[in-house]
């Protein structure tokens, strides 16, 4: 194998790959990416998997010799990584020898290989379902509810994101759904042609991580296959396959409230910023911040035993009776973060029931925060 790259082409593939490979391994192949090199081509494909999400991507190269090896994942990106911009990297190796040389300007590395043969072979299972969607709708998806991703793994089918089809003819969308028990985020778009009969399926936690990597530095259409097993993604040069979560996601139209009657508008920035200030009294452990709504006003309010109180009014419109209710500040933030408008709708029941915030310039976003005791 003898190629020739351009050190930034070689670190964009490298920072995708890499982060597939788990730190610690108890199987040493897993630790390694594998390299393809195409000729004919003039490509190179750089592959990595943890067995449940794999992860390839193909960029130009300088190929003399075709052949294939795999090199140790993260030595690989840390040595390229702290190269300087510009340089040509070479990465050869001979049948006869267990290690890759690569070369870069005046640098020189030897790093020990694993035998292609050794590398698992990866699973082209059938996907019946294939539809297209613009990298930016899909990345909407994604990043208005992954937040909401639980880190629970006890409960592991709200460790991703629910996504599924809904509706009929003109109104039928496709709907991401994440929760934690504490706090729901739904969003949805027009459901692209060829999705209607897409299985509800749950996208894994570290699978919608790296999605979002890949979404960031696309702005195409997005291929996107699945069957009730596996879903992938395809962008250009980059294939994103991943198991998905088998497992049963709850009936989360059940927990969004449909009797709530006190709406509540307040400007996003200037709630924000006063969450912000006013929970840096609020203990650590709990975060809680209460809300006092009376006509007009809202007032905000933090007290800890140890740190001492705060309180804050922000104009609001408001005009039902008064309410007082306690949240975990971080998760007020979180969702003010994800509305695209200037302007959030709280709309309360009572102090001890769920509240649903909408984003008043976009009716495709939801999200229901649950209130804690303050």
């Amino acid at each position: 194998m003898d190629l020739r790259i351009e050190r930034q082409s070689l670190m964009r593939s490298l920072s995708h790959v890499q982060s597939v490979v788990e730190r610690r391994n108890t199987i040493p192949i897993l630790s390694n990416v594998l390299i393809e090199c195409d000729k004919d081509k003039g490509s190179v494909t750089l592959t990595a998997t943890d067995m449940d999400l794999t992860l390839k991507e193909t960029t130009s190269a300088s190929v003399s010799n075709g052949g294939s090896l795999t090199a140790p994942a993260h030595m690989l990106f840390d040595i390229v990584r702290k190269l300087p911009d510009g340089v040509e990297v070479g990465l050869t190796k001979t049948d006869s020898s267990d290690r890759m040389t690569l070369t870069a300007g005046k640098a020189r590395f030897e790093l020990s290989t694993l035998p292609r043969e050794d590398y698992p072979a990866l699973d082209s299972a059938d996907m019946p379902i294939a539809f297209d969607m613009p990298a930016e709708e899909l990345k909407a998806l994604i990043e208005r509810t992954r937040f909401a991703i639980s880190t629970e793994e006890t409960r592991y089918y709200l460790n991703g994101i629910y996504l599924h089809a809904m509706g009929e003819g003109a109104s039928a969308v496709l709907r991401a759904v994440a929760t934690d028990g504490h706090r729901l985020a739904r969003f949805e778009t027009v459901l692209p042609t060829g999705a209607a009969d897409m299985p509800g399926v749950i996208i894994p936690r570290k699978t919608v991580g790296e999605l979002v990597k890949l979404l960031d530095d696309s702005d195409e259409n997005v291929r996107i296959a699945l069957s009730d097993s596996r879903i992938e993604f395809r962008f250009s040069d980059v294939t994103l396959s991943s198991k998905l979560i088998d497992g049963t996601f709850p009936d989360y139209e059940r927990v969004i409230p449909t009797q709530n009657d006190k709406p509540m508008t307040v400007d996003k920035a200037t709630f924000a910023q006063a969450v912000d200030r006013v929970s840096t009294i609020a203990s650590a452990e709990s975060r809680a911040v209460k809300l006092s709504a009376t006509a007009g006003r809202l007032n905000l309010s933090a007290n800890s035993p140890d740190r001492g109180q705060a309180n804050e009014d922000v104009e609001v419109e408001y005009g039902a009776t008064d309410i007082e209710i306690g949240f975990n500040a971080r998760y007020l933030l979180d969702i003010a973060t994800q509305l695209s408008g200037e302007t959030a709708e709280f709309v309360f029941a009572d102090a001890g029931s769920p509240t649903l915030v909408k984003d008043r310039d976009n009716a495709s976003v939801l999200y229901v925060l649950m209130p804690m005791r303050v």
